[in-house]
C-alpha cells in the first residue's frame, strides 16, 4: 500500500485545497499518472499516482484543505482490478498477522521525529499531544500538532502499534529531525507498555469531550480565540470527536444564528451589517496571504525606505537609438528593466548587506542574484524570480522578465519560480506612481521602487533645464543595512543610470 502525500506547496504556502480528483476509489492506475489537482493561494499543483496498482482509498475529498505531507490517498501495489470494499481492510489484517512472525515475538521501537517545516522554519513548538504514553494508536493517526511561525505541522503514527514514549513535551522547542516519541510496534508493543489497551485507546479525547472543554490543537485553539467560538458547539469530525481545523474553520464561517449573550468582544468582532449600496465580498486566497505576508513583514523587520532622484536622459536616449536594432537583433524589446536590474545587480555587489538575510541570529550572505520582479495580476501581487540575473545580458533580462510577467498573467507560474529571490524590484511608475514606500519582501533585506517618469525642472551646471526625472525609493531592513549602505545603494544605481556605460563596461 503506498500514500498518496501531498507536495511541498513552495516558500509561504502553507495549505492547499484539493480541486479534483481523475479516479474514484476503486479505479486502476498507473505510475506517474494523474490522479488528483490541487489549488493553493499562487498555482495549482498536479499530484501523480506513486505507483502501479489499484486507487484504494480517497481520504481528501474535494474540497477539502490539506497541508504538505498529509495523505490524500492510498494506492494498492500491483493491484490489476478494482477492489472489494473489504479488501483495504483484509490488507491490514494480513499485514497484521505477518507482524508477529517477522517480529519474532519482540517489541520493535519507531522514532518520531519532527518533519521539514518548509524553507527558512528552523524550529517549532510542540502543542498538546493528542494520545499519553501506553495509549494504542494506529498508522497515520496523529498524536501532536507542532506550531511554527508559518503554519502548524501535524504528526501522524508510522504505523499501528503502542506509542511508548514521549521525549518532547507540550511547550517544547523542537527542530527538524528532532526525536519527539516512540512508537512501539510488533507482538510485543502492549507487553512494553502495560497501560495500553484497545479499551482506553483515545482516552485522553473521549475523557475532554466529556468534560468543561474538548482537547484542542493549537491551530484550532487559535482560529477559536480569533472568531470567540464556543468550542463546546463544535461538532467534531476527528477520531472520538475530536475538532479539526476544518470544523473550526466552517464554525467560523457559518452565520451566527442565534449568539449567545453578547459580551463586549464578541459583539466588536461580529460582522458589520452592510448597506443598501454596499458589497460584501470574500477576500480570495491569493488576497488573504498578501495580507497576511505584508503585515508580517511589518512586524518582523525594521524598515525604513531612503529617497533619490535619478535623471533618465541618458537612459532613454541610449533606448531611443538602439531600441530598433535591438529589438531586431534579438527579438524583444529593449525597455527599462532589463538595465535596471543591471544597476542593481552592480550595486548589490557593492552592499552586500542589501542582498542578505537575517536567519536568527545570523546575517546569510548571498554570492548569487536571484532578482523578484513584482508583477501586477488580476488576482493580486505576485513576485516571480529571475534566475542568476548577473549572468544574463540584457537582451535575456528582457525575455526572462516578459516571460514571467505572461506565466503570471496566465496563471502558469511554478512555485520554484514564485521562491528563493534575494532583492525585488517593483514598478509602480506603470501605473502613475510618483513615490511610495514599497515594504520588505520577507526574507530579503531590501526592495526597489520605481516610478513614473517626469518632465521636472532641475538644476544643471547652474542652468535651469527640463529634464525626465524619476523617484527612487530603496526600502531596507534596518536591522542588517546601516542607512550609510542604503543611502550608498542608491546613489550607485543613479550613478549606473544616469551614466549607462559603468555598469555595461563593469566599472
Amino acid at each position: 500500500m503506498a500514500d498518496i502525500l501531498t507536495p511541498a506547496l513552495g516558500e509561504s504556502v502553507s495549505e492547499a485545497t484539493v480541486a479534483k480528483w481523475t479516479k474514484k476509489a476503486g479505479d486502476a492506475v498507473k505510475k506517474d499518472e494523474l490522479l488528483v489537482e490541487l489549488e493553493t493561494d499562487k498555482v495549482s499543483l498536479e499530484v501523480v499516482a506513486p505507483a502501479d496498482g489499484v486507487l484504494a482509498e480517497i481520504t481528501a475529498g474535494e474540497g477539502d484543505t490539506v497541508t504538505a505531507g498529509a495523505v490524500l490517498g492510498k494506492v494498492t501495489e500491483g493491484g490489476a482490478a478494482a477492489p472489494s470494499k473489504d479488501a483495504p481492510k483484509a490488507e491490514k489484517a494480513e499485514a497484521k498477522a505477518d507482524k508477529p512472525a517477522k517480529s519474532g515475538g519482540k517489541a520493535e521501537t519507531i522514532d518520531l521525529t519532527t518533519p521539514v517545516m518548509g524553507e527558512s522554519v528552523a524550529e517549532g513548538s510542540m502543542g498538546a499531544w493528542l494520545k499519553k504514553a501506553g495509549d494504542a494508536v494506529k498508522k497515520d493517526e496523529v498524536l501532536v500538532e507542532i506550531e511554527t511561525d508559518k503554519v502548524a505541522v501535524e504528526v501522524s503514527s508510522p504505523a499501528d502499534g503502542v506509542l511508548a514514549e514521549i521525549t518532547a513535551e507540550q511547550g517544547a522547542s523542537v527542530t527538524p529531525g528532532q526525536v519527539i516519541g516512540k512508537v512501539a510496534v510488533g507482538e510485543g508493543a502492549a507487553a512494553s507498555a502495560p497501560s495500553a489497551t484497545p479499551a482506553n485507546a483515545g482516552s485522553a479525547q473521549v475523557a475532554d469531550k466529556g468534560g468543561d472543554a474538548p482537547h484542542l490543537s493549537p491551530s484550532v485553539q487559535r482560529i477559536v480565540a480569533e472568531n470567540n467560538l464556543d468550542p463546546k458547539a463544535i461538532e467534531g469530525s476527528g477520531k472520538d470527536g475530536r475538532i479539526l481545523k476544518g470544523d473550526a474553520l466552517a464554525a467560523a464561517e457559518a452565520p451566527k444564528a442565534a449568539p449567545a449573550p453578547a459580551s463586549a468582544p464578541a459583539a466588536a468582532s461580529a460582522p458589520r451589517a452592510t448597506g443598501p449600496r454596499e458589497e460584501r465580498v470574500k477576500m480570495t486566497r491569493l488576497r488573504q496571504t498578501i495580507a497576511r505576508r505584508l503585515k508580517e513583514s511589518q512586524n518582523t523587520a525594521a524598515q525604513l525606505t531612503t529617497f533619490n532622484e535619478v535623471d533618465m536622459s541618458a537612459v532613454m536616449a541610449l533606448r531611443s537609438a538602439y531600441k530598433d536594432s535591438f529589438e531586431k537583433r534579438h527579438g524583444v524589446k529593449l525597455g527599462f528593466m532589463s538595465l535596471f536590474t543591471k544597476a542593481v545587480v552592480a550595486a548589490l555587489k557593492e552592499i552586500p548587506a542589501v542582498n542578505a538575510e537575517i536567519d536568527g541570529t545570523d546575517i546569510i550572505y548571498k554570492n548569487h542574484y536571484d532578482i523578484g520582479v513584482a508583477v501586477g495580476t488580476e488576482k493580486g501581487l505576485v513576485v516571480p524570480v529571475l534566475r542568476d540575473a548577473d549572468q544574463l545580458s540584457l537582451a535575456e533580462i528582457e525575455k526572462g522578465i516578459a516571460a514571467l510577467g505572461k506565466a503570471a498573467r496566465d496563471g502558469d507560474l511554478t512555485l520554484d519560480q514564485l521562491q528563493g529571490g534575494t532583492f525585488t524590484i517593483t514598478n509602480g511608475g506603470i501605473y502613475g506612481s510618483l513615490m511610495s514606500t514599497p515594504i520588505l519582501n520577507m526574507p530579503q533585506s531590501g526592495i526597489l521602487g520605481m516610478h513614473n517618469i517626469v518632465q521636472r525642472p532641475v538644476a544643471v551646471n547652474g542652468e535651469v533645464k527640463i529634464r525626465p526625472m524619476m523617484y527612487l525609493a530603496l526600502s531596507y531592513d534596518h536591522r542588517i543595512v546601516d542607512g550609510k549602505e542604503a543611502v550608498t545603494f542608491l546613489v550607485r544605481i543613479k550613478e549606473n543610470l544616469e551614466d549607462p556605460q559603468r555598469f555595461l563596461l563593469d566599472l
